[in-house]
């Protein structure tokens, strides 16, 4: 009875409810609740109904409750779906060539690009390389076995061409190559448009005219091995501060602070952009005319797009106003977007000091700029920089971090690169009376397997001043040491790497931690054979009163930098790091000379191409 009269009810209240799927919704809530009310009212009489009749009484209750949700459920069901599958890369010719003993006589399907083409009248030769590893698989395509010969016959495929080629691997009777794969079927994935420009030809290029091909230069046997020899380098860097307890932090590629105090910063600026772009007046004059009629016309018809039309006359009478007033003032930072002097940074260091004083050790690994205007084979405007910082570590610490990171990287591109590093052994670096004959190998095995040996910067000007060498530029103390001075300690005076500690506080940074002999700060350069400084580092001033006075002393306010100043006041501790150039540690792996060659697309000055 007492359901009876409630279902009465609720009929008569679901009659005030609009829409069907609402009804459904509302009536799912409200049996819901007739059902537990029903419940307890079941539960309360058990002592005197039967438990049979409890029972029935219950799954009624369910099976009255059951359409209404399988009802509201359906509304809302979800359209098939298509899973997503795992990503599955395809086969490359360095995993096929690693397990050549194994994998001949199966059946591959690869893909590359073209690096020669070996026609005859029934059989073709095609070299094809996919970036994977530096020397590529021969690929032999028969007239009566291969799907889509009459591609080499019409001669649609040549240098150059991307294809798909499936076959079976089998042993080679060629000199120098121990697999081939026997094509059954060839196909044109991308076409050379022209053969006859195609910028590399099977001729030996010159690294200078590779330059002017950078987006191009990566398909050539030393760029690629450059490319992968880099590679492996940045994962080594990752592996090793990861394996080390670091934290990798990003650090800001805009800067208010010049780190080195070099002052050859890229300035960041929207002003310049801003008066390059204005219309001129007599332009915006016509344009406010015109508009003016558009505004008169608008009114008249009593359109309701005036206001729309009204705005647009003010837009343009404001653009009238800000031309005549000029250009803007390239100085007047405080209408600039940042409101200050901004630039591009030359480090990060300043900022992962802030992160080590928090998070204990971090690293930054990312691009920095400098606006220096050099042509040189050692200068790049924009390049890569390595920048751990560690808390609670002194110089000897600090070294002992960069000369096992250092040791890591040419043991991993030893393990990883073998192919590569023989390659450029045998074609790229240079064996001179500088080098004593020594080969790429050996270079990087020395410092892989050796020890750092360690001198003050006082014992290295004495040893270059008792060497009776002749330098271009003269040694005394209190000068910055050469390349050439440097590259003499590793390669006459100890044969490999060292370093060197204690420079005069005039020569570096304002950051480093001042030697109580007041002359000297915590400073050290690694030195490497064939390319002399590769890291530099110090330990950093963590005293308040000392750093404010070294800033004062180099011209720097303090409040410009007050953040990092603040970082001595709230819970300061000594702490160090070092930097690596990215392109310079490249450099003594690869034996490239010329730092424009181990960067993908060098910027040096009037060149920004690519």
């Amino acid at each position: 009875r007492t359901n009876s009269h409630s279902l009465v009810r609720i009929n008569h209240e679901m009659s005030s409810v609009a829409s069907s799927s609402m009804r459904v919704s509302w009536m799912s809530r409200r049996c819901g609740a007739l059902i537990g009310h029903s419940r307890h009212q079941h539960r309360s009489q058990s002592r005197r109904c039967s438990p049979a009749l409890v029972a029935a009484s219950s799954s009624s209750s369910s099976t009255s409750a059951a359409p209404a949700v399988t009802t509201s459920s359906s509304a809302s069901a979800t359209p098939p779906t298509t899973p997503v599958p795992a990503y599955a890369p395809p086969l490359t010719i360095a995993s096929v060539k690693a397990d050549a003993s194994e994998n001949v006589q199966k059946t591959f399907t690869l893909q590359g690009w073209v690096r020669t083409v070996r026609a005859q009248k029934a059989m073709s030769f095609v070299e094809l390389n996919d970036g994977s590893c530096l020397s590529g698989l021969q690929i032999l395509c028969s007239s009566t076995t291969t799907d889509n010969y009459t591609l080499l016959e019409n001669n649609d495929i040549a240098t150059g061409a991307a294809v798909r080629v499936t076959g079976t691997l089998q042993e080679s009777p060629a000199k120098g190559q121990a697999v081939e794969l026997a094509a059954t079927s060839l196909e044109l994935v991308g076409v050379v448009v022209d053969p006859a420009t195609y910028p590399l030809s099977k001729k030996r290029h010159t690294l200078e005219y590779l330059r002017t091909q950078a987006h191009l230069r990566p398909r050539t046997n030393v760029i690629g091995a450059v490319a992968r020899i880099r590679s492996e380098l940045s994962y080594a860097t990752h592996t090793f501060f990861r394996g080390h307890g670091f934290w990798h932090v990003h650090t800001p590629i805009i800067t208010a602070s010049d780190c080195e105090g070099a002052g050859e910063q890229f300035v960041v600026t929207t002003l310049l952009g801003e008066g390059a772009e204005q219309e001129s007046a007599e332009e915006l004059e016509a344009a406010i005319s015109e508009q003016g009629s558009a505004v008169r016309a608008a009114k008249d018809a009593k359109s309701d797009d005036v206001q729309a039309q009204v705005a647009k006359l003010l837009e343009l009478k404001e653009k009238l106003a800000a031309a005549s007033a000029g250009p803007a003032d390239p100085n007047d930072v405080e209408n600039d977007f940042f409101a200050r002097r901004t630039s591009l940074t030359v480090s990060g260091q300043l900022n992962a000091e802030a992160f080590a004083c928090a998070l204990g050790k971090v690293y930054t690994f990312g691009p920095t700029f400098r606006a220096e205007n050099s042509n040189t084979s050692r200068h790049l405007a924009e390049f890569w920089m390595v920048e751990p910082e560690l808390a609670y570590a002194d110089l000897q610490t600090d070294l002992s971090c960069a000369a096992s990171y250092l040791r890591h990287c040419c043991q991993h591109v030893l393990d990883n690169c073998a192919e590569d590093v023989a390659f450029l052994d045998k074609n790229v670096f240079q064996r001179n009376d500088e080098n004593e004959g020594t080969t790429l190998i050996e270079r990087l095995q020395s410092v892989a397997t050796q020890g750092f040996k360690a001198i003050t910067y006082t014992e290295a000007v004495n040893l270059l001043l008792e060497s009776g060498a002749k330098f271009e530029f003269p040694v005394e103390w209190g000068v910055d040491l050469q390349s050439e001075h440097e590259r003499y300690l590793c390669e006459k005076v100890f044969n490999g790497p060292v370093a060197v500690t204690d420079y005069p506080k005039d020569i570096k940074a304002f950051y480093m931690r001042l030697n109580d002999d007041g002359k000297t700060v915590a400073a050290v350069d690694l030195l490497v054979p064939g390319v002399g400084e590769l890291i530099g580092g110090s330990q950093r001033e963590e005293r308040l009163d000392v750093l404010e006075r070294r800033m004062r002393e180099m011209n720097l306010e303090p409040e410009d930098l007050w953040w990092y100043v603040d970082l001595r006041k709230y819970g300061s501790v000594p702490h160090a790091g070092f930097g690596l150039g990215f392109e310079r540690l490249v450099q003594y792996c690869t034996g490239m000379e010329n730092i424009r060659d181990v960067i993908p697309f060098p910027r040096y000055p009037g060149h920004a191409d690519f």
